[in-house]
């Protein structure tokens, strides 16, 4: 079995978990291709040897792979799938983080989980992607064009309100005017637009969802389309400029610019251990259930 192992950041917490994971791969015999700024930011302190292979790029990332291990929070997942890309190489997150929706595997059943993985006692959970292009074209925008939880437009550099006029297949939807709005996929209806009031979905349902950010007129909701939709965005505001975010990704636009979002013709594997489902992941994490009248 080949893996490739990725990390962003390392904390003082982690070294248990990294710990954990080497030593268990290393017993089964499991053949580890390490990040190569992870590995460093490792050997630095001392937590492993330098003695794996690396990788820098996504490039690097081909179908002799079995698998993609995450350690962190669900920040180094949404990084972890601009490395793996279209490669369908599946990815399994080791919560290193707080919340963890993506990152489902707890550092207390790291042994337990990974013995799922070297048995192949798993399910892969199909995530859409969504998918930006520009018109003028951006740079920033064009280098990794797509987005695991969503794509934001918000105001830059004041604090008026931004108008955002919304097409769905080419059809007027409505002229938002509000600190900015939110198009996420199912993964990320757990994540900002959530916080915005918007509606969970499950992460095998077909659709996108729609939420303007502290909109003037509260009659705009959050709306739920179909994830075959082709929606365009024009942002114009007192200031020259906008914000565009994929996932944690920022770049200014101009305004009047055209966005033009889609749905990628590729998903992302998550790997889902039979005992880390998304219904349980969102009892635990958002304490459904923790009433004592229920």
């Amino acid at each position: 079995m080949k893996v490739a192992i990725y990390g962003q950041y390392y904390q003082n917490s982690t070294e248990p978990i990294i710990n954990d994971i080497f030593v268990f791969f290393n017993k089964n015999n499991v053949e580890m291709i390490i990040e190569s700024h992870f590995l460093l930011m490792l050997n630095e302190r001392k937590i492993v040897e330098n003695k794996y292979k690396t990788f820098t790029s996504h490039t690097e990332l081909d179908s002799s792979f079995d698998m993609l291990i995450s350690i962190g929070g669900d920040g180094t997942i949404l990084r972890a799938a601009t490395l793996v890309r279209d490669s369908g190489i599946p990815i399994l997150g080791i919560n290193a983080g707080r919340l963890g929706f993506l990152a489902t595997v707890q550092k207390e059943n790291i042994a337990e989980f990974m013995q799922f993985v070297i048995d192949k006692k798993y399910s892969i959970s199909k995530r859409a992607l969504l998918s930006l292009t520009c018109f003028p074209a951006n740079e920033s925008i064009d280098e990794i064009n797509f987005a695991m939880n969503e794509i934001t437009v918000s105001r830059k550099d004041t604090t008026s309100m931004i108008t955002i006029d919304t097409y769905l297949n080419d059809e007027f939807l409505n002229s938002y005017w509000a600190d900015g709005l939110i198009i996420s996929t199912p993964t990320g209806s757990t994540g900002y637009s959530l916080s915005c009031g918007g509606p969970i979905l499950t992460p095998d349902v077909k659709s996108l969802v729609i939420t303007p950010i502290a909109p003037h007129n509260l009659t705009a909701r959050p709306l739920v389309v179909p994830d075959e939709t082709e929606i365009r965005l024009k942002v114009s505001g007192r200031e020259e400029n906008y914000l565009v975010s994929l996932d944690s990704r920022v770049t200014s636009v101009k305004n009047e610019s055209i966005l033009t979002l889609k749905k990628t013709p590729f998903q992302i594997n998550m790997v889902e251990i039979p005992e880390e489902t998304f219904l349980k992941t969102l009892r635990s994490k958002l304490l459904w259930g923790q009433d004592k009248r229920n």
